[in-house]
């Protein structure tokens, strides 16, 4: 099948991005890795009648630490995220999650700020950014908004991202040194899309867990933080009674829906895998 007829515009600045975003609204989509795009395209489920192509914009590529905080700007790939020292010493979660991303091709060529804003539910990079706290900048031709994470994603590919807005950079308070993170998922295939995932953050304090974040991908419509399951451990050692109570919540924190490959009970279980999993990666 072949994509719809649609104007291309190779955008050479914010401020024309912005014209085009006011002028053409939901009409209008950005082009920036693709790697989702053009897929939707393809098989007609996206039919937009301006594509603005921002991937000339360098000024929203690149990866600066500093002053506590990790910046990655949106047309960053994922590529790049995996090969920056400053993200394997800094934020450990990206770097433990970037190579379930599909394929070195995909991840060549796919970047951060398309996965966050498309919002794909069996993403990887939505889920580490709930578990990070992190807060995305959008801008628009009136001015630049903070988002929390937690905030943005409202549901299956819904966020709080306005029509005239662009994601342009990601921002990320770096954990201090007594945290520990782990990122597990089950897929099919290695590279597929997971059908259940986990991006887990705590510190840990002589083998105490308090701060737990753990941020469901896979499970839900949006990524899915277990409150109940983090209570559960806050303070707590992890062991074989204390990995109990915190599965036994997810039940409540939980709604997994069922896919073509998995039942609602079957996500379930596999979240209280993963969660064990993770929660041994923590402890160690």
């Amino acid at each position: 099948m072949k994509a719809p007829a649609f104007a291309y515009v190779a955008a050479r600045s914010l401020a024309e991005v912005f014209d085009l975003l006011e002028r053409h609204g939901e009409r209008a989509k950005l082009l920036a890795g693709g790697q989702s795009l053009i897929a939707a395209l393809n098989m007609r489920l996206s039919a937009p009648e301006l594509l603005i192509d921002i991937t000339r914009l360098t000024e929203l590529s690149g990866i600066q630490v500093r002053d506590g905080k990790a910046q990655i700007g949106a047309l960053t790939t994922h590529a790049e995220i995996e090969r920056s020292a400053e993200i394997g010493r800094h934020l450990p979660l990206l770097a433990q999650a970037v190579p379930h991303i599909a394929h070195a091709a995909i991840r060549n060529a796919g970047t951060f700020g398309g996965s966050i804003a498309l919002a794909d539910p069996a993403a990887e990079w939505p889920a580490c950014c709930v578990a990070l706290d992190a807060q995305f900048v959008l801008a628009s031709k009136a001015g630049t908004r903070r988002v929390a994470a937690r905030a943005f994603f409202k549901g299956l590919y819904a966020t709080a991202l306005a029509p005239n807005e662009v994601l342009t950079q990601v921002e990320i308070p770096v954990p201090g040194p007594e945290y520990r993170s782990a990122f597990v998922e089950f897929a099919l295939r290695r590279g597929d899309y997971a059908i259940a995932g986990l991006a887990a953050l705590a510190r840990n304090t002589r083998g105490a867990l308090s701060d737990l974040r753990l941020a469901f991908l896979g499970i839900g419509a949006a990524p899915a933080l277990a409150r109940g399951a983090m209570a559960a451990m806050e303070g707590r050692r992890v062991s074989p009674e204390t990995i109990k109570a915190a599965t036994a919540a997810l039940a409540r924190d939980l709604d997994p829906g069922a896919d073509l490959y998995s039942s609602a009970a079957t996500k379930l279980q596999l979240a209280r895998v993963l969660t064990g999993r993770a929660l041994a990666v923590l402890a160690a």
